[in-house]
């Protein structure tokens, strides 16, 4: 069990783009990550935290990427890599398949659903910070996809923003075996106050 503790009303989940582009089969990028996901369990490990921070009554979040749309990017003057890789793959393509939420993490009724980010970070840009400080929320769980991008950023912002963050190694994926390597073990520490699996984190939760 984690050493950690966290205050029921003051802990929110958040769950970063659960869109079928990323964990469902068929999904523009879920073969890149299907290995690492595999491997870690991933759909299975956020179906358990799912279920866990639900019953025990944590607020969730849903911290979506911006759906792509014709003409986003296109006159940027600086788009990041991965935004023109966004633009030209149509990846989480509003009104398609790809872009709707995997039908085992959609909202349901009481969830938060944030505007959605157009870089890496679940913050910038938009109402996260607002509508947690709104709840009174202090700390934060951040699983979902890409370890080492979206998470890894939301992560760094909310601990620039006071938040006590925490990590959950198989709740995430990556591209590459490296990528998770340096986003747990590497550049995690820095600024992650735990880095637990979803094992640890329940046994936790669920220990209040």
């Amino acid at each position: 069990m984690s050493k950690h503790s966290y205050p029921l009303d003051r802990t929110a989940y958040l769950l970063v783009d659960p869109y079928n582009d990323f964990l469902s089969e068929g999904g523009l990028i879920y073969p890149h990550i299907e290995p690492i996901a595999n491997q870690v369990g991933l759909l299975d490990n956020l179906r358990a935290l799912d279920r866990s921070v639900r019953s025990i009554g944590l607020p969730v979040f849903i911290v979506p990427h911006r759906r792509w749309e014709a003409g986003d990017y296109e006159d940027w003057a600086h788009p990041s890599p991965t935004q023109c890789k966004i633009m030209h793959g149509h990846h989480f393509a509003r009104g398609e398949w790809g872009g709707e939420w995997h039908p085992d993490f959609a909202p349901r009724e009481g969830d938060t659903v944030v505007s959605e980010h157009w870089g890496s970070s679940g913050f910038a840009n938009t109402d996260l910070d607002f509508r947690l400080k709104q709840k009174g929320i202090t700390h934060v769980i951040i699983v979902g996809l890409l370890a080492n991008t979206c998470i890894e950023s939301t992560a760094r912002y909310a601990t620039e923003l006071g938040y006590h963050v925490t990590l959950v190694r198989d709740a995430t994926a990556a591209f590459k075996a490296e990528m998770m390597h340096a986003a747990h073990e590497l550049n995690g520490p820095t600024f992650a106050h735990a880095i637990l699996t979803t094992s640890e984190l329940i046994a936790t939760l669920e220990a209040h």
